[in-house]
């Protein structure tokens, strides 16, 4: 068996978490206080109520930078490479880009990139 040592050594870390907790949970304080059911807001009383809806803008926003950004890991092994490639490969990227741009050109005439709406 190739891989004995990586199987015991998930077997033996997933065991130790299960235990830590579970002796977390049998071991705990139950009973919460005051401190520990209140908002933290950076050591200050909170400034609002802590039951306001959240912009889901910044969540959208934030998706489309993760998209956007994933993309450089995907270009950058390409880069690297591109000598070595044949005229297919540099054709496979030109077309991913492509399809990164039609969604790009999307999100902006949908307002997606708009902060405020």
């Amino acid at each position: 068996m190739e891989f004995k040592g990586i199987l015991i050594l998930l077997i033996v870390s997933g065991t130790l978490s299960i235990v830590i907790l579970g002796a977390s949970y049998l071991l705990g304080n139950k009973q919460p206080d005051i401190e520990k059911v209140s908002v933290y807001e950076c050591g200050f009383d909170p400034f609002d109520n802590p039951g306001n809806p959240f912009s889901v803008r910044f969540f959208l926003i934030g998706i489309l930078f993760l998209i956007f950004d994933l993309e450089i890991s995907f270009l950058f092994p390409w880069a690297v490479t591109y000598m070595g490639l044949p005229l297919f490969g540099y054709w496979v990227v030109m077309l991913f880009l492509f399809i990164l741009t039609l969604g790009l050109i999307y999100e902006w005439i949908e307002g997606g990139l708009e902060w405020e709406n």
